[in-house]
């Protein structure tokens, strides 16, 4: 599989290359099919390798920090199947409230209704950007 559609890159690069930090939506997840590794992709840096993101590797310890494309591709697993890129994820929070979210579970977490309680605990208000599930 394909990790990155030219799409995605151009959005990874354009969230690295962004002049001053922001608290991006992630752009794309991986996940391990035969495991509990996954990864929320934020950014991708000027050298077209090292991503940015949420990583959780399965151990209960979810982080936000860099990793490489090239070792993530290059990861074969049982079945000769390797890491894929989740075609249906759509991110509707900031890297922010998954990593508080993930930290709170122990590991990445997807439930609307858990991700808004965190992102309402982290801002103090309820987004009004973030549209009702369902809506």
């Amino acid at each position: 599989m394909i990790l990155l559609t030219p799409e995605i890159r151009a959005r990874l690069l354009a969230n690295g290359a962004a002049e001053t930090e922001a608290d991006h939506v992630p752009v794309v997840k991986f996940f391990d099919p035969c495991g509990a590794a996954t990864w929320l992709v934020t950014e991708l840096d000027s050298d077209g390798d090292t991503l940015f993101g949420l990583a959780d590797l399965g151990f209960g310890f979810p982080e936000p920090g860099s990793f490489s494309l090239s070792e993530i591709e290059a990861v074969r697993l049982s079945f000769g199947l390797g890491i894929e890129r989740d075609l249906y994820f759509v991110a509707r929070f900031p890297l922010s409230v998954y990593a508080e979210a993930a930290r709170r579970a122990g590991g990445i977490v997807e439930d609307t209704d858990r991700l808004t309680a965190v992102s309402v605990a982290l801002k103090g208000t309820p987004d009004p950007e973030i549209p009702p599930v369902g809506g």
